[in-house]
């Protein structure tokens, strides 16, 4: 049975305003994805029935509250097949990067190699520049081919016993690349290297299992999951994360502090200092709860036809370069329009109602390699629609018409 879109967006009260006068078609869900009346009543209720500050306090409401903080932790572990004692909370698949990088830098030295690709957002670029200028260590890139795949023979090359980790996306923001993890994992570790894959595009659209993958450390944001901003997820096999120092100091993820020693909280609250985002991991709990009910193979399919459904409206059109076909993509539709800036061509859109990024997409490396200073992108989620895919095909097609 095909997926009901329609059905699914009447549960998001943002879609139903109108921009310019026209109905808003929201194609922005790969920057952050729009919230469910679930979630959002999850987050109010949080706050307006249970608030109190989590763990140590002995009265109702801290109680309250720290089971359904500790609640989420085990449904955010159920969904990627992990343990809840691998699951620590970040405030975003970034804070989660720079938290790894942080704690295995004090075991890498000059000359140490840590491998990359060219398609990775920012977020999994700069923490590890962090360690090349502060330590010496060297960053090697992956190319990819014309149509945004890994280029696997030179990641192979790339691989020596040099290489401590190799960090990748699942699913490359912009191209909609969806790499084949676990692969990329077997050849990190049988050189003998850790791995970190960012998976912030790929847990919305893919099934992730992580005890599968092998993976070391895998890495998403609440906010692109239809939960809320300010907090994600880093999972580390229990082992990784015994042996990873501490990020931050401060409350909560000591053991035993006196003027002359520290000792450390086990994982995962040992990465856990201060108050934590209370209210947005109760949220993102309600958004695991909704997403894993829902059917996520036909979300998949729905989600092919839409992006289907616009390259077919788009093919032969001479003025439009899509960046990145690689086979078995997701939905998103990074594109440049000829003799048109990527912000202007997002400007014109807006005023049909339709919402798409413009600019690097914190990929500045991947634009370099296609030779352009910015695109505009299309990303599309369960709640869009054929019809809203027809009005993002018209409605490019008429901005064309301005730089024509």
């Amino acid at each position: 049975m095909p997926f009901d879109a329609e059905a699914v967006r009447r549960e998001f009260p943002i879609l139903s305003r109108r921009v310019h006068g026209k109905p808003l078609v929201y194609l922005d869900s790969a920057a952050s994805a729009q919230k469910p009346r679930t979630v959002i009543d999850a987050m109010v209720r949080a706050m307006e029935h249970s608030y109190a500050n989590v763990h140590r306090g002995l009265h109702t409401l801290a109680n309250e509250t720290t089971e359904a903080y500790e609640a989420a932790r085990g449904k955010a572990a159920a969904l990627i097949g992990a343990e809840t004692n691998e699951v620590v909370w970040t405030k975003g698949g970034t804070e989660a990067i720079n938290l790894v990088a942080s704690g295995l830098g004090a075991d890498l030295k000059a000359g140490d190699e840590i491998l990359l690709t060219e398609m990775e957002h920012h977020a999994n670029i700069v923490p590890w520049h962090f360690l090349r200028e502060r330590q010496g260590v060297v960053l090697r890139f992956a190319p990819i081919t014309d149509d945004g795949r890994l280029d696997l023979e030179a990641f192979r090359n790339l691989l020596n016993e040099r290489t401590k980790v190799v960090a990748f996306s699942h699913m490359s923001n912009v191209l909609g690349t969806v790499n084949p993890a676990a692969e990329f994992v077997a050849l990190a570790h049988a050189a003998g290297a850790l791995t970190l894959i960012d998976g912030c595009q790929a847990i919305v659209h893919e099934q992730v299992d992580v005890k599968a993958l092998d993976t070391d450390f895998y890495v998403f944001s609440g906010h692109k999951l239809y939960g809320p901003t300010g907090v994600g997820v880093l999972y580390g096999k229990a082992e990784r994360l015994a042996a990873l120092r501490p990020y931050q100091g401060g409350g909560e993820m000591i053991g035993v502090v006196t003027q002359e020693n520290i000792t450390y909280a086990d994982p995962p609250h040992r990465f856990e200092a201060g108050t934590p985002p209370i209210v947005e991991v109760i949220g993102l709990g309600a958004a695991i709860d909704w997403l894993t009910a829902l059917d996520r193979p036909a979300i998949v399919a729905h989600e092919a036809r839409l992006y289907a459904r616009v390259s077919e409206g788009l093919a032969g059109a001479n003025w439009l370069r899509v960046l990145g076909e690689a086979p078995g993509k997701g939905a998103i539709f990074a594109f440049t329009v000829e003799g048109a800036h990527a912000h202007d061509v997002a400007q014109i859109l807006d005023r049909y109602g339709v919402a798409v990024r413009a600019g690097t997409h914190c990929a500045e490396p991947l634009m370099r390699r296609f030779g352009v200073t910015s695109s505009a992108r299309a990303s599309f989620a369960l709640y869009n629609t054929l019809d809203e895919a027809d009005s993002f095909v018209d409605a490019l097609t008429r901005t064309q018409a301005f730089f024509a």
